[in-house]
């Protein structure tokens, strides 16, 4: 079977891992990569036996042949040139968040379903040990009635972290700390418990010099009547301390935690005991000065080789992951902030 061919247009750090995972993937092809960091090109290049690189991602589009294009940039790129790979006839994978708004998100899904192309975003957390257990266990219907949810995104992001970034922190261009650091997290909500349907929410910015909040409270509550709240913070002091999602249920109570969602600290369900033979744990990422979340790129990479040659595999597709910036959305109209 051919390789699946991939161009990668972002050379930061969530885009580096992917040329790292699509380079390693035995049944993918690392075609192109872009960047307007031409200094940036040339080490990846170099790295990767001297893939061919751009430095405008319309020369790419109109030059390269493949069969995805990632899109790996900061967030308000994101629907621009999704929709610039979809006029091209593409396949297109979107790094979190797929975009700033419900409106480009949609916008994005109609185009990608008109030229007939398939539009993914990347949701690597679903595949994490303890989230799948969690997820079959939810699946299964054994935890009964899920009473209540509780979030904690508990993270440090020092001050040169936004400001060593062009994008990082700007309220046009990132959008807000749940697009960042929390996404993933209201991902796996809305997965299990369906969408919000009810939000309030305070902001605040308490130690950085940032236009975004930095500290943020949301109650809210899902379709299915699970009542949810989630805490989120980038002010912790010196290193990350949490990002853990709490479940209590009719049968059972489930904390799954450590500081990246990688762990499970807590089983506590009437007819699934936990298997204390099997390791739970997965590894983080490690993007310079900061940790990023579990390291599970590679299926994400895998599972949408799956898709696009057997029309199988696990993968969350645009109109999936549109679900996530609709929560996001509701949660900051219905907030009050006290930003600096």
């Amino acid at each position: 079977m051919d390789k699946v061919k991939f161009a990668i247009i972002g050379c930061g750090n969530i885009g580096k891992r992917h040329i790292a995972v699509v380079d390693a993937e035995e049944g993918a092809q690392l075609t192109a990569i872009c960047d307007i960091d031409e200094s940036v090109c040339i080490e990846q290049s170099t790295l990767y036996q001297n893939v061919p690189y751009y430095t405008n991602y319309h020369d790419l589009l109109k030059e390269v042949d493949c069969d995805f294009v990632n899109i790996c940039t900061p967030h308000a790129l994101h629907k621009e040139m999704a929709l610039a790979v979809i006029s091209q006839g593409k396949n297109v994978l979107v790094e979190k968040p797929m975009a700033l708004s419900v409106k480009d998100c949609e916008e994005m899904n109609q185009a990608a379903q008109k030229a007939g192309v398939k539009l993914y975003v990347v949701k690597q957390n679903r595949f994490n040990t303890p989230v799948r257990l969690l997820k079959q266990l939810l699946d299964s219907g054994k935890l009964g009635q899920v009473y209540m949810v509780k979030c904690d995104v508990l993270w440090n992001r020092y001050q040169g972290y936004y400001d060593e970034s062009p994008w990082r922190g700007k309220k046009a261009l990132e959008g807000g700390a749940l697009f960042t650091q929390v996404s993933h997290f209201i991902d796996l909500l809305v997965w299990w418990f369906g969408d919000v349907i009810d939000a309030k929410a305070h902001l605040s910015t308490k130690s950085h010099e940032i236009e975004i909040e930095d500290c943020g409270n949301a109650s809210i509550v899902f379709d299915s009547g699970t009542m949810g709240a989630i805490t989120w913070t980038t002010s912790v002091y010196s290193k990350n301390y949490e990002g853990s999602i709490t479940i209590v249920g009719e049968n059972g109570t489930i904390k799954i935690g450590g500081k990246y969602l990688n762990k499970i600290e807590y089983w506590d369900v009437q007819a699934w005991p936990l298997d204390t033979t099997i390791e739970y744990t997965d590894k983080p990422n490690l993007y310079g000065k900061y940790q990023g979340t579990s390291s599970n790129h590679p299926f994400v990479i895998e599972h949408i080789i799956q898709n696009f040659n057997q029309n199988s595999g696990d993968v969350v597709e645009g109109t999936e992951g549109i679900r996530s910036i609709k929560a996001i959305e509701m949660i900051y109209k219905k907030s009050t902030a006290s930003i600096k």
